[in-house]
This record gives C-alpha cells, structure tokens and sequence, in this order.
C-alpha cells in the first residue's frame, strides 16, 4: 500500500501533526480525528488531490450500493470510472499547475475507512516525493473522467444519490454559500 500527502510546497522535510483547520462534527468516540494529526491518501484515492489546494471540487464514484439510474445519470453508465467537477474559473489555473506528492511509509497510520484516509499521531518524513504536472492527464490515468462546469451548485443534488460524494474546497465555489 502506497500513503500520499499533496501540497504545493516543494520542501517540507517533516510533516508536524496539526489539527484541522475547520473542525468536523465526529461520530462519538471520534472526535480526536479533529486533534493534531498528520493526514495522508491511500494511492487508489489520490485522484481527489491532483488539483490546485483551493480548487473547489466534487467527485463521484459508485460504490456496491450505487444504483443503475444513479450511474447512468452521473457516471454515464460506468461503474468503473469517476467523475471529477472543478467550476471553469478554476480551469486554467488547473491546466497550469504542478503539485508535490510526498510519499510516506506506511508503518504507524491509522485506516479511517473514509474515502482512502489515514491518519498518523507523530511527526512523518516523506520517503519519496514526485512533481505532478499536467494534472488533468493525472486524472485520466486514475481512472477520472474531468467536466468543467459553471457551477458546482446543481451538483448538490449528487449528495442524496446512491454514489460517493465528496466535496473539497467547496466554501471556495461560488455561490456555494
């Protein structure tokens, strides 16, 4: 199993843990996932960070709950893929980015079963590290379909459909509101 944390910087020797930024509300008995940690993505869910960091963004993918109208509506019909929205103000500045993908060892994560994360309790230093350029490509390869949209609102919608839904960034989305 590969980990990954994306960023933009290119130099971080260390990862320090930190708590969230904007703290979520947690299921009981979970509400340290807000305290300082040091988060990282299972490599088979990195295409939710091949993005700018502010990028507001939404992805869908089925899961063995997903339903045939569900996919036919959202996917097109292919399980097999995701669907990535990013709103066309955010285009270009995707086309032109290049991101940093640090690599961690695995030992001492902790599995959250969210959406690929994991989470580590002490300081981690990246075993590896790769410049990601040409981003939209990046996402192909893993399996992602990428629609530029307007708007990301009508795709609230998406929420109570039988697929996964994740959200990214969306406070930067306009009108998200």
């Amino acid at each position: 199993m590969r980990l990954f944390h994306f960023s933009e910087e290119p130099d971080v020797a260390e990862f320090a843990p930190r708590p969230v930024r904007v703290p979520s509300v947690r299921p009981r008995g979970m509400e340290w996932l807000n305290g300082p940690l040091v988060w990282a993505i299972a490599e088979t869910h990195q295409k939710m960070y091949l993005f700018p960091r502010q990028c507001p963004r939404i992805l869908l993918w089925a899961t063995p709950r997903t339903t045939e109208i569900d996919c036919r509506r959202w996917l097109g019909g292919n399980r097999d893929r995701s669907v990535a929205y990013i709103e066309r103000a955010w285009d270009q500045r995707l086309q032109e980015a290049s991101i940093i993908r640090y690599e961690f060892a695995p030992g001492g994560f902790i599995d959250i079963r969210d959406a690929g994360m994991w989470v580590c309790k002490r300081a981690v230093r990246p075993v590896d590290l790769a410049v990601l350029t040409d981003l939209p490509d990046k996402l192909g390869e893993c399996g992602t379909d990428l629609h530029v949209v307007d708007s990301l609102v009508p795709l609230r919608e998406a929420r109570k459909s039988t697929l996964h839904f994740s959200g990214i960034r969306l406070r930067n989305a306009r009108d998200w509101g």
